[in-house]
């Protein structure tokens, strides 16, 4: 039994990030990790080796939001698409999902109208390019409770954000997100807004 546990510690501990434990959900951040320093990390079409090289991540490279993961591979957004790294040359960062508050890199956006929520100085600014920025203060950030979760609902001032993990499209790019965005903006009539959001590069 002790050979048995220890082969299945092993062949967890190389399937890569996700399969070893449930300490993280998606999406979160990554580094890149065990990548010599005079080499690259290749991002590539498809989950797989063979698959053509579309670009390139430093070996120092920090704060890369994953949205999916299959297989040992990790999707990330790169340029105006979305591509694949192996998962075994990350490691999770522990310091993203903290109780009441927002990763660092976090926004929202969407389209139909186009719209954005940014956060600045205890408020979010709700701004697009029709719309002058509208800065309301934050009273709280709510989650789950759940370790890491990134389930986040902004309260603001005549503004309610929900953000839930779910993949999202923007609707104008092959990016994909892994946080679906609902805006609720209170007034003499009431909106809705819908789009995506994101927390790193």
């Amino acid at each position: 039994m002790p050979r048995l546990i220890c082969a299945l510690t092993v062949g967890l501990a190389l399937a890569g990030p996700a399969a070893a434990t449930q300490e993280y959900i998606l999406p979160t951040l990554f580094d890149v990790a065990r990548v010599a320093p005079d080499d690259v990390l290749n991002i590539r079409a498809d989950p797989s080796a063979r698959a053509q090289i579309i670009g390139t991540l430093a070996p120092d490279a920090t704060g890369i939001e994953v949205v999916h993961e299959q297989q040992g591979w990790a999707r990330i957004n790169h340029g105006e698409g979305s591509g694949w790294i192996s998962a075994r040359y990350l490691d999770y960062r522990v310091d993203v999902w903290e109780e009441g508050a927002l990763p660092a890199g976090w926004q929202c956006f969407g389209t139909e109208p186009f719209w954005s929520v940014t956060p600045r100085d205890g408020a979010v600014v709700l701004g697009g390019p029709d719309m002058a920025d509208d800065a309301r203060p934050v009273r709280a950030v709510l989650s789950r409770g759940v370790f890491r979760d990134p389930t986040r609902v902004v309260v603001a001032e005549g503004l309610t954000l929900v953000s839930t993990p779910q993949q999202c499209s923007d609707g104008m790019s092959d990016r994909l997100f892994g946080l679906r965005a609902e805006v609720v903006i209170d007034g003499e009539t009431p909106r809705l807004l819908t789009g995506c959001c994101a927390i790193g590069r």
